[in-house]
């Protein structure tokens, strides 16, 4: 139970410090965070293990919570943010 818990708190501090980072308007709620955090940590996690072998990267993957952890979730966020962004400007 304590794992589900520290997955939401690390998707809503990443997916919030991402929004809050970078430039525009990203929209989307409350769970729209939490899921953009998660997901960046799953993202950034792995790149970040792959990339650098990093500890903190694989931290963040397991959705522990550590500055590291955190930093390698919202790079990835971010990385989801600007994919996301270059989808929906070619859907419209």
């Amino acid at each position: 139970m304590s794992g589900i818990i520290a997955w939401l708190v690390l998707g809503l501090i990443a997916g919030a410090l991402a929004k809050l980072l970078y430039p525009g308007s990203q929209g989307g709620g409350i769970f729209s965070t939490i899921g953009l955090g998660i997901l960046g940590a799953l993202i950034g996690g792995y790149l970040g293990k792959v990339l650098l072998g990093s500890g903190a990267a694989a931290t963040a993957s397991v959705g522990g919570l550590s500055i590291g952890s955190i930093i390698f979730a919202v790079l990835g966020a971010m990385l989801l943010i600007f994919i996301w962004g270059l989808v929906a400007r070619r859907a419209v």
